[in-house]
């Protein structure tokens, strides 16, 4: 079965709203490295309807010698929306809507064949997953900063959830990377 795993920057003070504006700044080789890595694992990508629709307007134009927008391009991407939620237009191909619920969406791809399924982004679609027991792993890339408001990944989150960490690295620069998996499942 393939994993649902998420990646987000996030500030010291749990911040991971517009990371373009705070956290770039540490994206060096060696951070790059790391997340190439992670994505290499992936073949499909899973989005909020905002992270689609800003990623939409920023990666297409990137060109295919930047890992992540290489990956984001080419990648199936599934967007969960309701129904009700206007999308516009689906022109970040290859897309599909999806309008089941969470649970139900997030276990199809699961079933399907293939290698993981990444989170870039998408803070509110990854608190929900988190929430509802259907993130396999979650890696964060800890920035050196407080940054004193915006989201917060961990907002809402009104009953425990106990993670395991089974991988960190400390880059030269300080930043940190670390990656959970929900206790229940983390590997031993």
């Amino acid at each position: 079965m393939r994993k649902i795993v998420a990646g987000l920057f996030i500030s010291l003070d749990g911040v991971v709203g517009a990371p373009e504006e705070w956290a770039f700044t540490y994206l060096n080789d060696e951070v790059s490295t790391w997340i190439t890595a992670g994505i290499a694992q992936a073949d499909a990508v899973l989005l909020g309807r905002r992270t689609y629709q800003q990623f939409a307007k920023i990666w297409p134009s990137q060109g295919s010698k930047v890992p992540m927008a290489r990956f984001l391009n080419r990648s199936p991407k599934y967007v969960i929306a309701q129904k009700s939620e206007s999308m516009g237009a689906f022109d970040w191909e290859p897309v599909t809507l999806l309008t089941g619920t969470l649970a139900e969406e997030s276990m199809k791809l699961k079933a399907q064949p293939g290698e993981n399924i990444q989170v870039p982004g998408s803070p509110r679609l990854v608190r929900s997953l988190l929430r509802e027991g259907l993130l396999d792993e979650l890696s964060l890339v800890i920035c050196p900063v407080v940054i004193g408001k915006g989201m917060l990944l961990f907002d809402e989150v009104a009953d425990r959830i106990t993670l395991k960490l089974v991988e960190s690295k400390t880059f030269t620069h300080g930043v940190l990377s670390v990656t959970y998996q929900p206790a229940s499942s983390a590997r031993s």
